[in-house]
């Protein structure tokens, strides 16, 4: 048979004309018909095989029937669904294909097919999981001219769509899915019925797959639409590689730009966070000769919002290009200065935004508003924050719950608990629903004015029978001039529908309370140093199904610490790791804070270093918390502690305080010359400020103390002031001497270079710099000092300057030296740079001296 049905598909087969329109299955003027599916599965294939073979003469003969004649196509159908609910659908084709050859419309065909028992057969074949083989046929028959949904039921077409689900669910491949809903477009299905395009854009999003999303988008007409969604759902996910290969094709376009794949893609840079990028395409957009339209000026002033002189720029050229701004353009400008804390900026964007509101050009929105009241709470100018409310009540725009929560938020700031808890009450009474961050915002309110015991009875209120409505329904808002406006009788034209309607309304009695984490956190700090009960609140956050945050933790932290209990913090932050928690640099922070207070600076720069080996970079209080912690630091490791931490702020990028470090610096060098009867203390305040704001100090002590090599006996203090030389000289003096083992011999003299002479005798040091220095080295510390010359890299000895020579602490200096040499012609004066000498055997005697006091100080310590 299926050598006969070949031929008769054969393209090149002649078909004779048709002799008889009689069926050779007619016997007596009667049409045997084929038989039936029966229940049992055995039978009935068996029986469809009989008929199959025995219809093999009429499949050879079909070509001669008249492809009119109503008994032939009624016979075939009938046939052909048996095969179908048989699930013999290769045969099925075979028959279909014959009947096409014959001249049947394939449409004709179909009305006299059994659509039941062929649907039947394919949603058993669906079942189990043959879907494959499925498509093959239905694309045979497609390219027969069948319409393949045709031959869908309901019951198909929903195992088809449950078998797409389950597809989706299980398929890593996502190119076999977009394949698969490919070939289902080509077979005329509706895709979007059976897998939402979010589904499978999601899916390719999630794969990081661009080229399968763009061949599933282009399965639909809406095809520009589609790429928009898939670049903004490869930006949710933060990959922007592949939005922009997205937009590659999304703005090919012809004519002219695709002006909303430049809005999206603009948007997709936002939330990317790579706000320079958004930039380059909107100069790529410019570069087109082509004027963008206000949403796209609008989505690239909300990328760069936290740029403000970048996002008025954009709001100039805005301006310039006839480009009118909308109620977005503002609200989006306010929310820059917000941003940049430019309050002053915001006033004058408002006032502009009145004015043109004035002349009916603009109608000011909520967001407007809030925005406003929203930068003047964080400025806690909350009396100007509530004339803005005045000012929306005025206009007709009545506030939403972002609106009450930053006016809350406004006298919560300026610690004003019951101005906060008065506009809650207004917030109740206009039938607007709180959100727990306004609930918590009251809380902060209440924490901001000490009034402990009253955040937890309001907590514990709201958490047992919801927020209270403590006032009727009909409220009336009190405006500037004193008059009140009832709800009832205002106009529903100059209110919003939603607000005008409510007062026909039966209003709850109370609103449902779902207290967060942040909501522990804010009563964690009203415990103040209660350590005990803030761990039973954080327990009961446990139980609520709420996990504790960072910020909890650093909370905890803090209150720990407030009893002195530097090991319950060591333990609290172990608690934190076990919990499945990665510290941040707020809970380190919090944790070094306590050690340095309570001087445990050992664990506090312990928890610095495992900060590092965890890569969690300091923060700018984290260096601070160390560096002010100077008055502690008493040994060379910890200076040299300190000044590493001041050289990490400085390549982190941080502008570190240099005054710190050198009270620090300057406290510890003076150190070693407490003992002296002479000069004592000779750094006073006024020294102090002569520090000045550059770190070349502070760079140079850095290189020595930081140097283990003890041997290096050279100091250079040029291009220091006389006090930050004498830091220098001190410091590296301190160093030795906290570095020298007592019984080891000094084997080099030590070294000053004081500054370089030009030929012509200029000098950059301030009078008296040498004289300055040379006494503190031999009458501060009693140490023999030499003065060392050198012209062209030769040392010799030498002397100073004649008025140094002149001076009466100077002549056992230069005692047996000789005075410098003449030099030759200036013009012709080769460079000579200053040295002093500090010999070997002073410094030897020194360090000796130095032992023996502290041995002294050690011993009557012990004693005492």
């Amino acid at each position: 048979m299926r050598d006969a049905i070949a031929i008769l598909a054969s393209s090149s087969v002649t078909l004779p004309p048709a002799t008889t329109p009689t069926p050779p299955h007619y016997h007596n003027h009667r049409w045997r018909r084929p038989h039936t599916p029966t229940k049992n599965k055995d039978n009935n294939i068996s029986r469809t095989k009989q008929s199959l073979n025995s219809s093999a003469p009429l499949l050879r003969s079909a070509v001669l029937w008249n492809p009119s004649h109503f008994t032939s196509r009624k016979y075939y159908a009938d046939l052909a669904s048996n095969l179908a609910g048989d699930g013999r659908f290769h045969d099925f084709v075979m028959i279909a294909e014959s009947v096409v050859v014959s001249g049947v419309k394939p449409s004709q065909f179909v009305s006299f097919l059994n659509v039941n028992l062929v649907s039947a057969g394919i949603t058993r074949i669906i079942k189990e999981r043959k879907l494959g083989s499925l498509i093959e046929v239905l694309a045979g028959l497609s390219k027969l001219g069948f319409a393949v949904i045709e031959l869908f039921d309901g019951v198909a077409i929903e195992a088809l769509r449950q078998e797409c689900r389950r597809r989706l669910g299980k398929c890593d491949d996502v190119d076999e899915i977009v394949s698969f809903m490919e070939k289902l477009q080509g077979l005329g299905f509706a895709t979007k019925e059976y897998l939402g395009p979010s589904e499978v854009i999601r899916l390719c999003a999630k794969k990081r797959s661009p080229t399968a999303a763009i061949r599933y988008a282009r399965i639909f007409p809406q095809v520009d639409t589609l790429l928009c969604t898939i670049m903004i759902e490869f930006g949710k996910r933060g990959d922007l590689v592949s939005a922009l290969t997205v937009f590659e094709v999304a703005k090919q376009k012809q004519g002219c730009p695709n002006t909303y794949a430049y809005r999206t893609v603009i948007d997709v840079c936002g939330l990317c966070g790579d706000y320079l990028k958004s930039r380059s395409i909107y100069e790529e957009l410019l570069a087109c000769k082509f004027t963008p339209n206000i949403y796209v000026f609008n989505s690239l002033m909300n990328v760069n919002a936290s740029d403000l002189s970048y996002a008025l720029d954009i709001y100039k050229q805005m301006q310039k290009l006839g480009v009118t701004a909308d109620p977005a353009s503002y609200n989006i400008l306010l929310k820059s200065c917000c941003l940049a804390a430019r309050v002053d900026l915001a006033l004058d964007i408002y006032r502009e935004v009145q004015q043109l509101e004035s002349t009916g050009a603009l109608k000011l929105d909520v967001f407007t508003y809030s925005t406003m009241i929203k930068v003047l709470a964080d400025a806690r100018m909350w009396k100007m924050a509530l004339e803005i409310k005045e000012d929306m009540l005025l206009a007709g725009v009545f506030p939403n719950t972002v609106t009450w929560s930053s006016l809350i938020s406004a006298c919560a700031n300026a610690g004003l608990a019951e101005r906060a808890i008065q506009l809650f009450e207004e917030m109740l009474q206009a039938d607007c629903e709180p959100t727990s961050q306004c609930c918590n915002i009251l809380l902060h309110a209440c924490v901001e004015a000490r009034q402990y015991d009253r955040a937890f009875r309001l907590f514990h209120s709201w958490k047992e029978s919801g927020i209270q409505k403590s006032v009727n329904k009909n409220f009336h808002w009190k405006t500037k001039d004193s008059t009140f406006v009832d709800h009832k009788l205002e106009n529903s034209s100059t209110m919003s529908h939603s607000t005008s309607n409510s007062q026909h309304q039966s209003f709850p009695t109370s609103f449902p309370f779902a207290p967060t984490t942040s909501t522990y956190n804010t009563l964690m700090k009203a415990c103040g140093t209660d350590y005990y009960r803030a761990k039973a609140l954080m327990d009961e956050m446990k139980t609520e199904g709420l996990s504790p945050n960072n910020i909890s933790w650093s909370i905890l932290i803090d209150i720990c610490g407030g009893s002195r209990n530097v090991q319950g913090v060591l333990q609290i932050l172990k608690s934190v790791h076990q919990a499945g928690i990665q510290p941040d640099v707020v809970t380190y922070t919090t944790a070094i804070k306590v050690c340095v207070e309570h001087k445990s600076l050992k664990v506090a720069f312990s928890l610095l270093a495992e900060m590092k080996k965890n890569q969690i970079k300091p923060n700018l209080v984290t260096y601070n918390t160390l560096l002010r912690a100077r008055s502690q630091y008493g040994s060379l490791q910890e200076v040299q502690q300190c000044l590493a931490i001041y050289q990490d702020m400085r390549k982190a990028g941080y502008k570190p305080n240099d005054y710190y470090l050198k009270l620090l610096i300057e406290e510890w060098c003076e150190g070693i010359i407490q003992n002296s009867n002479q000069n004592k203390g000779q750094s006073t305040s006024s020294d102090r400020t002569a520090l000045g704001p550059q770190s070349l100090l502070l760079e140079k002590v850095a290189e020595h103390l930081q140097d283990t090599n003890a041997e290096s006996a050279s100091i250079d203090i040029r291009g220091l002031t006389k006090i930050e030389a004498r830091i220098m000289v001190l410091a590296v003096l301190r160093m030795i001497k906290e570095k020298y083992t007592p019984g080891d011999s000094v084997k080099d003299d030590l070294l000053i270079i004081l500054e370089e002479v030009s030929g012509l005798g200029a000098s950059t040091h301030e009078s008296g710099f040498t004289e300055a220095i040379a006494n503190l080295l031999q009458y501060d510390l009693g140490l023999e000092v030499l003065s060392a010359t050198s012209r062209d890299g030769k040392n010799f000895d030498g002397g100073f300057e004649n008025s140094f020579a002149s001076h009466p602490k100077s002549k056992k200096i230069l005692e047996g030296r000789d005075l410098p040499l003449k030099l030759e012609c200036p013009s012709r004066r080769p460079a000579v740079l200053q040295r002093l000498k500090v010999t070997k055997a002073s410094l030897y005697h020194w360090l000796q001296k130095r032992g023996a006091s502290a041995n002294r100080i050690d011993s009557s310590s012990s004693a005492e």
